[in-house]
């Protein structure tokens, strides 16, 4: 289960209204700020992406992401975290398949169908596959309104899709995993303690890039640099968020707590150094929220709410940063010699 963040907008939502209130009630509901169901019971699988999106399901389908369906479970080190952890199927055990696979329910029971797939990042699609696919009486995607546009990417959030839209909506579906949210699996699974080397730009923008809409499919577009410096600030603060919950589920000052900690203060010391090129207010709020809290055992409460600051400020950075005033970053972007 990911955590829970307690989410500070929902008690705004009441006084906005338009568009804004929309987009608070958006954040409000979205996966991962609050109880949600089962998500297996409303995947639909990548065949039903694939009837819109063919290019992005085959770009997907040269990824490792789509591979460990296959070629996981075989491995010596899979086998060996199984053993120590007492789990007889790689495929089977909670803990490996809720990053490493997608679970559907098939005929009444749950499965796992496929590797990490487009669910997996966009969220189980059931509520708002329908949504996201209705551009207007009339109207497809090229002559859709920007109104109904905005209208139409707001409330398929509502419904629980994470939307790159907002890339930290997406953002935070690779830190969930890449920060490997689970004290046990790494002190006596002997499982690494995160992806340490994770960087938005980078692992976003090579092998698993799948950019097809604005050209319809014919050319898997890269990003732009405006894009790009959002999306750089983006991932900073979402692997801050990440690295303090991954701080306050730690119970032992051992290997997953310290690299941990660790992340956590070279994250905070990287967004203090963009924060300084950028004086950004939009920023100021997760500098705040960071600045004086003690990264140390016993200190669950005061991290944590933290971390919720961090990720309002994210998704408020993603939805209201103009790239075009971000070039002073350009010089902390990966190159493209260094996406993955």
């Amino acid at each position: 289960m990911r955590p829970i963040a307690r989410n500070p907008l929902l008690v705004l939502t009441a006084a906005l209204t338009g568009a804004v209130a929309i987009a608070a009630a958006a954040f409000a509901q979205a996966p991962g700020f609050g109880p949600a169901e089962p998500a297996a019971a409303k995947v639909v699988g990548s065949d039903a992406c694939a009837k819109c999106h063919a290019a992005e399901v085959n770009q997907w389908r040269a990824t490792p992401h789509f591979r460990t369906f296959e070629e996981l479970h075989r491995t010596p080190e899979a086998k060996a975290i199984a053993d120590r952890l007492g789990i007889r199927s790689v495929k089977r055990g909670g803990t490996c398949v809720r990053c490493h696979y997608t679970q559907q329910e098939v005929n009444g029971r749950m499965r796992v169908t496929e590797g990490v797939s487009c669910e997996s990042c966009h969220g189980a699609a059931q509520d708002w596959l329908d949504l996201h696919a209705d551009y207007g009486p009339g109207a497809n995607r090229q002559t859709e309104s920007a109104d109904h546009r905005r209208e139409r990417r707001l409330r398929s959030v509502m419904a629980g899709m994470n939307n790159p839209g907002n890339l930290y909506l997406v953002a935070r579906q690779c830190l969930d995993c890449h920060t490997a949210p689970d004290e046990q699996l790494v002190e006596v699974g002997g499982h690494t303690a995160g992806s340490t080397d994770f960087d938005l730009v980078a692992w976003s923008q090579g092998m698993v890039r799948h950019n097809f809409v604005r050209s319809g499919g014919a050319a898997n577009a890269p990003s732009g640099p405006e894009r790009l410096r959002v999306m750089h600030v983006v991932g900073v603060m979402t692997d801050l968020e990440y690295s303090l919950r991954a701080v306050a589920g730690a119970t032992q000052a051992g290997v997953y707590g310290k690299t941990a900690a660790g992340r956590a203060a070279a994250k905070k010391a990287q967004l203090w150094r963009l924060q300084r090129k950028l004086e950004s207010p939009l920023v100021a709020p997760a500098l705040e929220a960071v600045a004086a809290v003690e990264l140390r055992l016993g200190n669950a409460a005061a991290i944590l709410a933290a971390a919720d600051a961090v990720g309002v400020a994210a998704y408020n950075f993603a939805e209201q940063a103009d790239g075009a005033t971000l070039a002073a970053i350009d010089d902390e972007l990966p190159s493209p010699a260094q996406y993955k």
